[in-house]
């Protein structure tokens, strides 16, 4: 299905990862696969429609956040595209937070050291606990941001239960 992209291993092609993410590829994900794209393709629906993807394998990385007693508490969640992150309620409790929302563009990405467009859990900073919606960590390939919007990961969903700090979580998402 990635064919015409032309993957190649991630371990090859340092030039399209921030160095936090080669270091995670070459640690814990030496199978991830690495293509590049046009950066103005990078949103995962116009990437579907520009190089007819399938929505069911394309992940999307949302990094969340709340406080509580002054202490701010975060997570990456990352979900398949053809379903929604529960912000306001799953996550709002594992959190232990009463109100969780996106972090702010400012702060992924001086916190992930990655463009917007193209964050990734790959290589995140081990403060940002990783939750992978079973729908992902069960499916055989996922294609995920590569830290830049210039280009996209391929893995295998079960790998990337092996990424510090990451974790299955069932109800994660649903369904959109």
């Amino acid at each position: 299905m990635f064919a015409r992209l032309k993957p190649q291993p991630a371990i090859d092609r340092p030039d399209l990862l921030p160095p936090a993410v080669i270091a995670a590829v070459r640690a814990y994900l030496p199978e991830a696969l690495v293509f590049e794209i046009d950066p103005a393709h990078s949103d995962t629906e116009t990437l579907c429609a520009v190089y007819d993807l399938p929505m069911d394998v394309m992940g999307n990385a949302v990094l969340v956040s709340g406080r509580r007693d002054g202490t701010e508490r975060r997570a990456c969640c990352l979900t398949l595209a053809h379903r929604r992150v529960d912000v306001n309620g799953l996550v709002k409790r594992r959190l232990d937070v009463r109100k969780a929302s996106f972090a702010p563009m400012e702060v992924a990405v001086a916190e992930s050291g990655m463009e917007y467009g193209g964050i990734t859990p790959v290589g995140l900073p081990e403060s940002w606990p990783i939750w992978l919606d079973a729908a992902v960590a069960d499916s055989p390939v996922v294609c995920i941001g590569a830290g830049i919007r210039a280009a996209k990961l391929v893995v295998p969903g079960p790998a990337l239960v092996t990424l510090p700090g990451a974790e299955r979580i069932e109800g994660l998402a649903r369904a959109i």
